[in-house]
């Protein structure tokens, strides 16, 4: 008898509940000045019709590889082909309720991913549609998705805060403007002008410039804007606080 066999001597599958493990993605960019979320209709029981975070099951693959490749299988973007190499991936929380899911016990993992484009979604092969949706019109969604939407939304608004993933939601190269337009939207406040772009630039290593300037005037007419790089620094100190934010600590 191999010791695996030990192992398994007298141990019956049938005494265990089902239990699986899911990938759930909440995957935002910003498209014409809004915070988008991407969203599938789901194709098949539970919760048929209704809409729902990409996401699925583990297969034989990590949970890093599972969801790159939900967010793949709904863009139709594969890893090593555009824009799917340069989203940021990371993951948010567990979710394990009782309940969550009626077919089995369910506990999902989930993902925040960013990125500055992503091309019209297709539905993956067990979703009805797909489509990218303004966060602040998502009604109902399926299972407990509209709470892991919530908790995304959260972390990616502190995340802007006090780290510099707003640059990974423009190119390589962007004005200071852009960067102040990805917070406006990510936030849902906008943002004064003059007072965003002397904040940026007091924060140590945040961005750095290029040197060069943009083919376009800059807003209202100005001079052509600098173009400016993600910096080397990883914690924003100071923090960039929401105006909301800036209120309650005073």
């Amino acid at each position: 008898m191999t010791g695996e066999e030990e192992f398994l001597e007298g141990y019956d599958p049938g005494a265990y509940a089902p239990v699986a493990v899911t990938v759930d993605v909440v995957a935002l960019t910003i498209r014409d000045g809004r915070l988008h979320v991407l969203l599938v209709e789901r194709g098949g029981h539970p919760y048929a019709g209704w809409n729902a975070l990409p996401g699925g099951f583990v297969q034989e693959e990590g949970l890093d590889a599972a969801a790159l490749r939900e967010v793949g299988e709904e863009t139709g973007l594969r890893p090593g082909e555009g824009e799917l190499d340069r989203v940021h991936l990371e993951q948010l929380r567990s979710y394990g309720d009782p309940g969550r899911d009626p077919r089995m016990r369910v506990f999902s993992v989930a993902y925040l991913a960013f990125a500055p484009s992503l091309p019209d979604p297709r539905a993956g092969t067990d979703a009805a549609g797909a489509f990218w949706m303004p966060v602040d019109e998502v009604g109902e969604l399926a299972f407990d998705h509209a709470a892991i939407l919530a908790d995304g939304l959260d972390r990616a608004r502190s995340k802007l805060e006090y780290t510099p993933l707003a640059t990974a939601f423009v190119g390589t190269e962007f004005t200071i403007a852009e960067l102040r337009a990805v917070y406006a939207a990510v936030w849902g406040e906008e943002l004064h002008p003059g007072n965003f772009h002397r904040k940026v630039l007091s924060v140590p290593g945040f961005v750095e410039s290029t040197g060069e300037t943009a083919a376009r005037a800059g807003e209202r007419g100005g001079p052509k804007p600098k173009l400016y790089r993600a910096g080397d620094a990883r914690l924003l100190h100071p923090a960039l606080l929401r105006p909301t934010r800036e209120e309650d600590i005073r």
